[in-house]
């Protein structure tokens, strides 16, 4: 029973490395036909990415001047349009850093009897 488990074990190990073997082994660079039916197939995408955003654009601003249109005729106050350009711009700030438990949001600043790190 002893020798059935071992031999179990060792062959469960020699398993487990012949598939972290396979699992490390890198795919073969794509050939050029690959590569280019591949940047075929991203450049359509941005395409109708591109073509999908201004339908979307054309919709909001549509809707938009509905809207405006209707406020105006019933009384109602609407502030100037926001353009979308502005709107989808990326925002940059600073970028996050790692949080320490004293910089940390809610967390009161230590005390006085605290030491301080050199």
């Amino acid at each position: 029973m002893k020798r059935n488990l071992q031999l179990l074990l060792k062959t469960c190990v020699c398993a487990a490395c012949a598939l972290s073997s396979l699992a490390r082994a890198s795919l073969p660079p794509p050939s050029p036909a690959q590569a280019q039916a591949a940047a075929a197939k991203k450049a359509e995408a941005a395409a109708k990415a591109a073509k999908d955003k201004e339908e979307l654009v054309a919709t909001m601003d549509a809707i938009t001047a509905r809207w405006r249109a209707r406020a105006a005729g019933q009384g109602l106050h609407t502030n100037p349009p926001v353009p979308v350009a502005a709107a989808t711009a990326e925002v940059k700030g600073p970028k996050p850093g790692p949080v320490s438990a004293a910089n940390k949001p809610g967390t009161p600043p230590p005390g006085s009897d605290v030491k301080k790190k050199p």
